[in-house]
């Protein structure tokens, strides 16, 4: 696996994934570039805003779980096909939820690498089947 391939998967196995070792502000920081940018048709955060919702992510979906599904490099981006899954605990996309329904989804993604660090990333998630799901 190439270096730019595993700083991605780190970004998805030990930031986006919950677990009980991994310092997210830390390790986000050292990620992500200090310009970097996340970007999705609604809108696009900066470094701090990002690590500012994951940590949210994590005190709400205590189990939240993403999968590399597919992982493709050209040049110096990779783009990553993933499954996601967490069981929300609060409001959640406009719902009070109380950690007993679940979801599972995809995301696509495509992460630009400049200096060794995360510079980009452009994402979608089908958050549509998510609450589809958590409805149910």
């Amino acid at each position: 696996m190439s270096e730019l391939k595993k700083m991605v998967a780190t970004l998805y196995n030990e930031c986006l994934t919950v677990n009980e070792t991994t310092n997210t502000s830390e390790l986000l920081d050292n990620l992500f570039a200090d310009d970097f940018q996340s970007i999705n048709a609604k809108e696009t955060k900066g470094k701090p805003q990002l690590i500012g919702q994951i940590a949210g992510f994590w005190k709400m979906m205590p189990d939240m779980k993403w999968e590399i599904k597919d992982m493709i490099q050209e040049g110096n981006q990779v783009v990553v096909r993933s499954e996601f899954s967490a069981s929300p605990n609060g409001n959640f996309m406009g719902m009070e939820l109380d950690g007993t329904k679940s979801f599972k989804t995809m995301a696509i993604d495509i992460h630009t690498i400049e200096n060794g660090k995360i510079k980009t990333v452009y994402h979608i998630e089908e958050w549509t089947t998510a609450i589809a799901q958590l409805k149910a």
